[in-house]
């Protein structure tokens, strides 16, 4: 009992059901490597009493935790303070907050909390002076009640970018691709936004795992999503250096072509291959000055964590991507060997934060397109649950990510094994005591250039399941994170940005967790073929038993409810949708929608082995729910051409998005030619070509943006959704 009392002093929960009516309880093996992780020792009876002691001192001494929330206009939230307790605030643009002299001391010269409720949004240094002499200080977020809501209703379209090349391609989709998708689809379609891929930095290969979802880090984006021609400093290229871009040019057309013309899958290292070349010609241009203030002005700006990163990419040019595995003086960013090598790498380590500083460039210029296109909206950008474990973020934040874990998520009904995605988590501790600083930091580097930003796994920021190095996802643990600071330090960041914030909850979600989100003003994520009512009070968002959003290691994206209960369960009708949702018919983790009126997804499951059940019966599951939607479409009037044609399910299972409340429709892009493959087929590695797919139509023909352009089949489409009242 005392070990699992420790436990719950450092929000670990030490039992959890994979199934309504059904507790498990975690081994003491698992409690003890969780709280090691977090600095804990818990290995035997003395190391728990001593473990309980020391927190029971150290909680009896504290005056403040090291995070203090509020919203704005309402004091903080504290703990009991002695009587005549001062407090004082110190505002994060230096200001003293009601300061007074007494003493040589300048203070607020208030022991009352309510009196601080009128501090401005930001992060603040709280102070405690107590009367027995004990001084405490804390970061104080002060933020706003919600997130911004997105403007009117809006439509637009979802996109993997890699997936989207057009004629000027170096081979994959880039931000040249993207602004010009934004440009043509906000003029001629009136679509409010994109919504992208997680655009985060690999980790370098070859291979480079192509998943978005498994980064180097998530602070800053790829370079290899850059348009190599609209970088300024290659209009200045002459002579021989000239020559070598327009061959290497020739060369990207020739892995464009093998993509487009001749079925080849997206080579994203090949691409890299070509696309660095070209950057090593560019970063030899000398800046102008008016170049030259701009970046630095950029570098200033991203100060240390860009240097961080840069150093990172530099060193991993010379002793491979795994930082575990460096000589030992460079495993710590901040260590005297690591200064040296840095120092003897400067020329590295600024081409690395030239290329940074280019995609952001690009990703600006992407943005204002879709504005200046008249999108509501514009980008929305996504975050990723995590980062790999031997990345950039991992070595520069080692303090904050906790060792020996990763995330995933426990045995369910749809998966009697739990799910390892190999990414380590976050500590709570440590991100309460640096006042959320990594988290904060991610947020606004990610909301620079967004009109609104999506959380893979939004329950993230409640708990995670961590499971520890070495054993399976049956024997993990989830732990706590304090939800509000996570949700505040959002609102503060997204209200900073002016940008709307869209949360994907699918999967299992804890009672009051969509509640919680509401209440701040995220968005849900609302996919049509889970939107059903399962009878157990929590399927009406999908609720399936899956989580996060990597299929290559989460393998969740099929997020169906489990077996023999999709059938039975009513279909929700439109008006039972909640309206504080983006609602799309599919995503990049789940089958094409034509891929479903076909029978294409079960076939292609049955030809790699992933079926639950034999063929005949999965069929006939299949066939049994697509005929319940038919029904359905026909019994809401949204199918008049009748259920035979295609083209007219896919419109019809729009028209019935639109009948629904949702504030944002999503159209997959790749719905709207009638491609049939996934991006992502979760539950594969080798077996399929995940995250390596162009768009393309119904038979399989990759199709440029150039041809999605032109397309009669997107254009019919989009027709319908023209009719939102924006």
């Amino acid at each position: 009992m005392s070990r699992a009392r420790l436990a719950r002093l450092h929000g670990i929960a030490t039992s959890y059901e994979p199934a309504p009516g059904r507790t498990l309880h975690l081994t003491d093996d698992t409690v003890v490597a969780v709280l090691a992780a977090l600095g804990v020792d818990a290995s035997t009876p003395q190391a728990v009493r001593a473990a309980l002691a020391a927190h029971d001192e150290t909680m009896g001494r504290a005056l403040l935790p090291p995070t203090v929330t509020a919203r704005a206009g309402r004091p903080p939230r504290l703990p009991d303070l002695p009587e005549d307790t001062v407090l004082s605030v110190r505002t994060e643009d230096g200001a003293l907050i009601g300061a007074e002299v007494r003493d040589g001391t300048a203070r607020t010269g208030t022991q009352d909390p309510a009196a601080l409720a009128a501090l401005p949004l930001g992060v603040h240094d709280l102070r405690a002076d107590a009367p027995d002499g004990r001084t405490a200080r804390a970061h104080l977020v002060v933020a706003p009640d919600t997130v911004p809501a997105p403007p009117g209703r809006n439509h637009g379209f979802l996109v993997q970018l890699y997936s989207l090349l057009s004629r000027h391609s170096w081979g994959m989709g880039d931000l040249g691709d993207l602004a010009d998708l934004a440009a043509w689809s906000g003029r001629t379609l009136g679509t409010g936004f994109v919504q992208l891929n997680p655009l985060h930095a690999a980790v370098p290969g070859p291979p480079t795992d192509p998943s978005p979802y498994r980064p180097s880090s998530r602070r800053f984006p790829d370079p290899v999503h850059l348009r190599i021609e609209q970088i300024p400093e290659y209009a200045h290229l002459t002579g021989p250096d000239r020559r070598r871009a327009d061959e290497l040019a020739a060369r990207a057309g020739a892995l464009r072509d093998d993509v487009l013309e001749r079925g080849g899958l997206i080579d994203r290292d090949a691409v890299w291959a070509l696309k660095r070349q070209a950057l090593e010609l560019l970063c030899a241009v000398p800046l102008g000055p008016g170049r030259r203030a701009a970046y630095c002005d950029f570098l200033a700006a991203q100060g240390q964590a860009l240097d961080d990163h840069a150093t990172w990419c530099a060193l991993a040019e010379r002793h491979g991507p795994d930082w575990r595995g460096w000589p030992a003086g460079l495993r710590d960013p901040r260590s005297p060997e690591t200064a040296r090598i840095r120092h003897g790498l400067l020329d590295r380590v600024d081409f690395h934060s030239r290329l940074a500083w280019f995609t952001d460039e690009q990703l600006a210029a992407a943005q204002r397109a879709a504005r200046d296109a008249g999108m509501a909206i514009g980008l929305v950008h996504d975050l990723a649950v995590g980062v790999h474990p031997s990345g950039a973020d991992t070595w520069a934040q080692q303090d904050a990510f906790a060792a020996g874990m990763s995330i995933g998520a426990p045995p369910d009904a749809f998966n009697s094994r739990g799910q390892d995605w190999g990414l380590p988590p976050w500590r709570p501790d440590a991100l309460a005591a640096a006042g959320y600083a990594p988290y904060r930091a991610l947020l606004r580097g990610l909301l620079r250039h967004a009109g609104a930003l999506r959380i893979d796994h939004v329950m993230g920021l409640f708990r995670l399941w961590w499971v520890p190095q070495g054993r399976p996802p049956t024997e993990g643990a989830y732990v706590r994170y304090d939800g509000e600071a996570m949700l505040s330090v959002l609102a503060l960041e997204a209200r900073r940005a002016g940008a709307a914030v869209i949360g994907e909850d699918l999967g299992t979600v804890e009672p009051g967790v969509r509640e919680a989100l509401a209440d701040r003003g995220v968005l849900g994520t609302s996919v049509l073929w889970f939107e059903r009512d399962y009878g157990n009070g929590a399927a009406a968002d999908g609720d399936a038993g899956a989580d996060g959003g990597d299929g290559d290691t989460q393998a969740d994206g099929d997020a169906r409810a489990p077996e023999g209960t999709a059938a039975e369960a009513r279909i929700l009708a439109p008006d039972e949708w909640r309206a504080g949702c983006l609602a799309t018919v599919t995503t990049h983790d789940l089958p094409p929608t034509a891929a479903r009126l076909t029978g294409a997804d079960v076939a292609l499951r049955a030809r790699l082995g992933l079926l639950a059940g034999p063929p005949e019966r999965e069929r006939s599951r299949a066939g049994h729910e697509l005929r319940a939607w038919l029904g359905a479409l026909s019994h809401h009037g949204l199918l008049p051409e009748g259920a035979g044609d295609e083209e007219a399910v896919v419109k019809a299972v729009h028209r019935f998005l639109l009948r629904t409340p949702a504030r944002m429709i999503g159209v997959w892009l790749p719905d709207a030619v009638g491609d049939r493959r996934p991006q992502n087929l979760p539950g594969t590695w080798d077996e399929y070509p995940n995250w390596r797919l162009p768009i393309a139509g119904p038979d399989g023909r990759p199709h440029t943006l150039e041809e999605l352009a032109a397309s009669p089949r997107l254009h019919a489409l989009m027709r319908e959704l023209a009719l939102l009242d924006r």
